[in-house]
């Protein structure tokens, strides 16, 4: 069984998470957390998994019992919930693509280190202009021995870039943004006022029963559409867990945009098209299915979709009972709400790598063992989701939600372990993979157990995963 200072750290997570999601906290009483070990971590991140996974589930089951009367018991396995976090694939007689790039990591500069993500190649090229160099790493660490690691980061990001200097925990207190950050919710949560139906021509939903008035125990989500246009790594979380629902997914990506190392593991049971929505026409397309859609799950940067004439007011316009879930990596305030950012750039940037590597007595960043920042935003995007489609069901009215990495950040840091720590967690073995064989396009896999666990209401994905771009950009 887990320890006492475990639940606690659980205990203590769901609560801020159910919170800030507008639950009540009778919610939590029946939730069962089995299981026992953690990721050895100088943060409880382990217990942060398990409390995400847990808020996801559980706003499934109250969206249940909205419909049917009873809240059906929870339970998450907090083992599985931590392996949940890094992959969920077993490839059989294939290998997954690598995970990064060969600029990619974190190097040392004249004063300091510093993260580079170079896995687009518009990243990785921004990268290389400002350094002057080669697509090697020799070169790349060369040449970024030259650089003040904060004169670095400001020039790769003032080139289309991605780049983070390593701060201390307390230097990202007194950061600009870093104040801005902690100024902020966990989660920013708008009811919408639903305005009269011959004020929006063309509203879809509102031409249409809304789905969430029937909800089939077995599948709760089934009928549900849900318009993505994430991408590495939290909002294709939020939107597998979806789909594992029964919700019909269709994700948006660009031309020309890939992202091998994820796709394999978070395109399941989704429908993947293309649009460019710099052209009118697929602007148009775009517009039509957000009108027709339940729920909209968007990672794009803080001004990305309004420069495109796609504002909230504009979404709102366009179908004014949408549930509306974004994502930004540095947060809605402070001057680096419109930076560009991923886990690996906020760990390094909140303090979470200078922790790790002062923890392990080490010489270089030490990272959480997982990228828990994107896959705990991820869940808690998938519970603002349900929970708005809850709302409506009660209210008829939409919502809009916004997280970010770095508010999720804080979360985890801000919390102090006291007591004795769990003990280490076991490997995988074959008994926590599902038994039927999953015919991704790739090849051939086994597919993690899920970590959370609705009575009477299995998780099931009805497509296997497969390439970006597959699918046409429409509704089935």
């Amino acid at each position: 069984m887990p320890s006492a200072q475990s639940d606690l750290a659980v205990r203590h997570f769901l609560e801020e998470f159910w919170l800030a999601l507008g639950g009540q906290a009778r919610a939590l009483d029946d939730l069962k957390v089995t299981g026992e070990g953690a990721l050895a971590s100088v943060f409880p991140v382990t217990d942060f998994a398990t409390a995400a996974i847990a808020a996801a589930h559980l706003a499934v089951a109250e969206l249940i019992s909205q419909a049917h009367g009873t809240l059906p018991p929870v339970t998450v396995d907090r083992r599985l919930a931590s392996f949940w976090f890094a992959t969920t694939l077993q490839p059989q007689g294939w290998m997954l693509p690598a995970q990064w790039d060969t600029v990619a990591g974190d190097y040392f500069a004249a004063d300091g280190w510093i993260r580079l993500h170079t896995n687009a190649p518009h990243h990785r090229q921004a990268a290389l202009a400002v350094l002057k160099t080669a697509p090697e790493r020799d070169a790349v660490s060369q040449a970024v021995r030259r650089w003040q690691a904060t004169a670095l980061e400001g020039a790769v990001v003032d080139n289309q870039g991605c780049a983070a200097a390593m701060l201390s925990a307390a230097a990202w207190r007194d950061h600009p943004q870093g104040r801005a950050v902690a100024a902020e919710p966990l989660l920013h949560r708008v009811d919408a006022a639903l305005p009269s139906v011959s004020a929006v021509p063309g509203a879809g939903p509102s031409n249409r029963a809304r789905p969430e008035s029937s909800v089939p125990r077995e599948r709760p989500l089934q009928g549900i559409r849900v318009l993505d246009l994430t991408r590495i790594l939290a909002g294709p979380v939020a939107t597998r867990f979806l789909a594992g629902f029964g919700a019909e997914v269709l994700r948006i990506d660009p031309f020309g945009w890939d992202e091998p190392g994820t796709v394999p593991e978070v395109a399941l049971g989704k429908r993947c098209a293309r649009l460019d929505l710099r052209e009118p026409r697929d602007r148009a397309v775009l517009e039509g299915l957000l009108s027709e859609a339940d729920v909209i799950v968007h990672g794009y940067r803080a001004d990305a979709l309004a420069r495109l004439g796609l504002s909230a007011e504009r979404r709102r316009q366009l179908n004014p009972g949408l549930v509306d879930v974004s994502l930004n990596a540095y947060g809605w305030s402070g001057p680096w709400r419109e930076r560009r950012g991923f886990d690996s750039l906020v760990q390094m940037s909140v303090g979470i790598a200078d922790a790790g590597m002062n923890a392990a007595g080490s010489d270089r960043p030490v990272p959480l063992p997982v990228q828990a920042l994107d896959h705990a935003t991820g869940y808690l995007m998938a519970a603002a989701a349900v929970r708005g489609l809850t709302q409506r069901l009660a209210t008829g009215q939409g919502v809009q939600v916004q997280a970010s990495l770095a508010r999720t950040a804080l979360s985890l840091t801000s919390f102090t372990a006291t007591g004795a720590q769990p003990s280490v967690l076991q490997p995988l073995n074959p008994s926590d993979y599902g038994a039927d064989v999953e015919h991704t396009a790739w090849g051939p896999a086994l597919r993690l157990t899920p970590a959370g666990q609705i009575e009477g209401t299995p998780t099931h994905w009805k497509w296997p995963a497969g390439p970006l771009g597959r699918a046409d950009a429409r509704w089935l």
